[in-house]
């Protein structure tokens, strides 16, 4: 079931289960403390919620 509020998942990982469905997507993220893609993208393969803080870091000082 995709989210009646997506109209085009920014997603690169389109083999993802998730993939179209936001609302399974931030689930499975919120449970495993990691962000999605499509929210980080510049993120050198780390989805994780420190390497988020460290880039936010970096783009406002």
């Amino acid at each position: 079931m995709k989210c009646a509020s997506v109209r085009e998942c920014a997603c690169s990982k389109t083999t993802c289960e998730n993939h179209g469905k936001c609302c399974s997507c931030v689930v499975k993220h919120r449970e495993t403390d990691s962000l999605p893609f499509c929210l980080f993208a510049d993120n050198d393969g780390d989805k994780s919620v420190s390497a988020y803080y460290k880039k936010l870091k970096e783009r406002f000082g």
